[in-house]
């Protein structure tokens, strides 16, 4: 398996983990996500992996150079320059990880994180963030186990 970054001909199978992703929180919030949706489709999904800003990551069989994409990593150059409150500090955030649910247990989402956190390095990043929604128990379970904190809480109250 290698990782690089996402390239227009990952489009497909991207949009394909983008739908697991949706159902698993459907799933957990039906309340609040759409069934048979994705975050993001068509150009805009390719508008995001040619954005340096934006990197996506995609972790494939090394003998398929082209595919099928195994995972996924979303990511986000975050900067605060001029605020009142926060330091500019220079955060990779993680906006959606993902592993093909047919690939799971191998080891790719950890190959796929270490692969952000080395990335982030190299960039001179100050740390890595991400949100899991609470009712996926398994990706906070995954990243508690690599070491992730919780860095603040969101709470809600539905009404």
């Amino acid at each position: 398996m290698i990782i690089r970054r996402a390239l227009p001909q990952d489009l497909s199978g991207i949009e394909d983990l983008l739908s697991q992703v949706l159902e698993i929180h459907h799933a957990g919030r039906p309340d609040l996500f759409k069934p048979g949706a994705r975050k993001y489709a068509g150009e805009q999904l390719l508008e995001i992996i040619t954005d340096d800003e934006r990197p996506v990551f995609v972790a494939i069989d090394e003998t398929e150079l082209a595919g099928p994409v195994l995972g996924y990593a979303f990511c986000i150059h975050q900067h605060h320059p001029d605020d009142n409150i926060l330091a500019d500090v220079h955060t990779l955030y993680i906006d959606d990880l993902c592993v093909d649910e047919q690939a799971r247990a191998r080891h790719i989402g950890t190959k796929l994180y270490n692969y952000v956190i080395d990335y982030a390095r190299e960039k001179g990043c100050h740390n890595v963030t991400l949100n899991v929604w609470a009712c996926n128990e398994g990706a906070l379970r995954f990243y508690e186990h690599l070491g992730l904190k919780p860095q603040k809480y969101c709470l809600e109250r539905i009404l």
